[in-house]
């Protein structure tokens, strides 16, 4: 269907529009807002009357399968007993498991302080003598001393082992001088020593 320039389908001419004000001045229709909250006022009702009554109807069925109270199944009401006082022998024995609770424990400093711990107990039996064994028939000695030692006395011979002609292609490997001896203290426990200098 033609429409002339600036007439609407159905011959209605549009509104003109006032924009000099820079903002809407018609009122807002609540008529919508109004309908929705009413509408969601009635469905809350109503689902609260409904669950209200289904909870009834479940309680009574239960009151029926169970049966008449007996006196096991007599309802206490707890609040009568009040606060009961605290045990002190169970209080020591959480004390105690909570200081002695088996890992894995929940770490709080990222384990930092564990393997600080941990390679101060390594120091302790590198660095000592100790008992090895229960029975004490074997003795850990100081690392400093195993390696005069076997400077001294030189490491045990292994018996040649019997190789296998090498494939095509191959090579006996070789073995390279290790950069390090395998060990380094953490960033942590570094900066736990520094401070420890600089406290001094």
């Amino acid at each position: 269907m033609h429409t002339h320039k600036g007439e609407e389908p159905g011959g209605h001419e549009p509104e003109e529009v006032d924009a000099s004000a820079g903002y809407e001045r018609s009122d807002v229709r609540t008529t919508g807002i109004v309908v929705f909250l009413t509408a969601l006022g009635i469905f809350v009702v109503v689902t609260a009357v409904l669950c209200y009554g289904i909870g009834k109807v479940l309680n009574a069925q239960m009151n029926r399968e169970d049966g008449p109270n007996s006196k096991w199944t007599k309802t206490v009401d707890v609040r009568q007993l009040g606060n009961l006082p605290s045990n002190p022998e169970m209080q020591n024995k959480v004390a105690e498991l909570a200081q002695t609770f088996p890992t894995p424990r929940v770490q709080t400093d990222d384990g930092n302080q564990d393997v600080a711990d941990l390679h101060a107990r390594e120091d302790i039996l590198l660095g000592n003598y100790s008992w090895a064994n229960d029975a004490h028939s074997k003795v850990r000695i100081p690392i400093e001393r195993a390696m005069e030692l076997i400077a001294q006395r030189g490491l045990p011979l292994a018996t040649a082992v019997q190789k296998s002609p090498l494939l095509t292609g191959d090579s006996d490997p070789v073995v390279r001088v290790p950069l390090t001896n395998g060990f380094a203290r953490t960033a942590y426990e570094q900066d736990q020593a520094a401070n420890v200098v600089g406290g001094k």
